[in-house]
C-alpha cells in the first residue's frame, strides 16, 4: 500500500481512497490479530475512513473476520459507501442498551461515538455520550482490545515554547465537553480495573481532511476576506489518514490500566504561518484578529512515535491540497474545528 502522494486530490473518490490506504506497518500489524473488528460511531467525521482503512488492511493481510460499523447512519449515502468497500454495517443507536446488547461479539473495538458541537445549551446529550455511552460500551465488550477515541482537550493550556502537553500530564479539562471526555476515560479506566479489560486512550488533536480541519478552516477564512483568529497560536495537526492508520495499530497495544497515547503531529503548527502560507497559495493577502497567546492546546507525540510510528504525510503537501480544493469548491462538512476557541465552549 506504499503509493506515492498525488499532487492534488481532485474529488472525495480520491480524497477517501487516498486516506484510507494502510501502510505496511498498520497491514502486519492487522494480521497478528484474528477475528471481527468493531467500529462504533462510524458514521461520524473519521469513522469511514477509520472502517476503510480497516477493510483494506485485512484484506491485504488475509485476516479472516469482518470489519463492521456501526452507527445510526442519518446519511444512507454515507453507509451505502461503506458496504461498497466491503464494510459490514449494522445501524442503530448505541444509546439503545438492546441495540448495544445484540452487536456481535468481537475481539477487537474501536469505540468513536461521541459529541462536541452542540454541548453548550444540550450538555445532558454531551455527557450521555460522552460519559454514560462509554460505560455501557465498556461493560458490554470487557473481554475486547478496546481503542478509544479521545481528545487532546482534556490537558490544560501549555506554554508554547515547550514541547506540547504529554501524556503525564495531570488533566485539566476546560468545559464540560472536554470534562465529558475525561469521563469517557475513567470509565474504561473503571473497566480494566474491574474486569481487566485491555484499552488504548487516544488523545487525538486536530486530523485534517480537505473537507474540515484546522487547515480548511483557515484557508476558507483567507479564502472568503475573513479574519483568522490567532488567540490560539499553536495547534497540533495530523494528515486524517495518518492519524487513522496510527491509531489501529495500537489494537497490539492496548492494556490494562490503559494506554495513554497522544495522537497529531511532532511538530506543531504556528496558525498566523499557515494563515500566511495559505495566503500565497491561494493568491489572498490574509487579514488577522486576535491576540497571540503565550499559552495553547497542543500536544507531545514522542510516546506515539515510539510505540507505533510517525506521521508520512508531510503537512506541506496537505497545506497544497487543501488550497486546491478550496480554490475548486470543493465539498465542505460545514463542521468547523473552532481551534480558536479558548473557554471550552462548543
Amino acid at each position: 500500500m506504499a503509493d506515492s502522494l498525488p499532487d492534488s486530490i481532485p474529488d472525495e473518490a480520491t480524497l477517501d481512497e487516498v486516506m484510507s490506504r494502510p501502510s505496511a506497518g498498520l497491514v502486519e500489524s492487522v494480521g497478528r490479530g484474528s477475528g471481527d473488528l468493531l467500529v462504533l460511531g462510524a458514521g461520524g467525521k473519521m469513522g469511514p475512513t477509520v472502517a476503510r482503512m480497516a477493510q483494506r488492511a485485512f484484506e491485504a493481510a488475509g485476516r479472516e473476520g469482518q470489519v463492521i460499523a456501526v452507527s445510526r447512519f442519518s446519511d444512507p449515502a454515507a453507509r451505502a459507501g461503506l458496504e461498497a468497500a466491503g464494510v459490514a454495517t449494522l445501524a442503530g443507536d448505541l444509546l439503545e442498551p438492546d441495540f448495544l446488547l445484540e452487536l456481535p461479539d468481537a475481539p477487537d473495538v474501536v469505540f468513536m461515538a461521541g459529541r462536541k458541537f452542540g454541548s453548550t445549551g444540550a450538555e445532558h446529550l454531551t455527557w450521555a455520550m460522552n460519559a454514560h455511552l462509554p460505560g455501557l460500551v465498556a461493560r458490554r465488550f470487557r473481554k475486547a482490545r478496546c481503542v478509544v477515541f479521545s481528545t487532546a482537550a482534556v490537558y490544560p493550556f501549555v506554554p508554547t515554547d515547550g514541547a506540547g502537553a504529554d501524556e503525564d500530564l495531570v488533566p485539566e479539562p476546560i468545559g464540560e465537553y472536554a470534562q465529558s471526555c475525561l469521563a469517557r476515560e475513567r470509565m474504561f479506566e473503571y473497566a480494566a480495573h474491574t474486569w481487566g479489560t485491555r484499552s488504548a486512550l487516544i488523545r487525538l488533536s486536530y486530523a485534517l481532511d480537505l473537507r474540515y480541519g484546522v487547515m480548511h478552516d483557515v484557508g476558507a477564512s483567507v479564502r472568503d476576506g475573513q479574519p483568522v483568529n490567532v488567540g490560539m497560536s499553536t495547534a497540533s495537526v495530523i494528515w486524517q489518514g495518518d492519524a487513522c492508520d496510527l491509531i489501529l495499530r495500537t489494537l497490539e497495544h492496548t492494556s490494562a490500566p490503559p494506554l495513554t497515547l497522544n495522537v497529531s503531529g511532532l511538530e506543531p503548527i504556528r496558525i498566523r504561518e499557515v494563515a500566511v502560507a495559505m495566503g500565497e497559495l491561494l493568491d489572498i493577502e490574509p487579514e488577522f484578529e486576535g491576540t497571540e497567546s503565550d499559552s495553547a492546546l497542543f500536544v507531545d507525540c514522542r510516546r506515539m512515535a515510539g510505540l507505533v510510528g510517525e506521521p508520512t504525510t508531510p503537512l506541506a503537501t496537505v497545506l497544497g491540497w487543501t488550497a486546491d480544493w478550496l480554490l475548486a469548491g470543493g465539498r465542505t462538512l460545514a463542521k468547523p474545528t473552532h481551534f480558536e476557541v479558548r473557554d471550552g465552549r462548543f
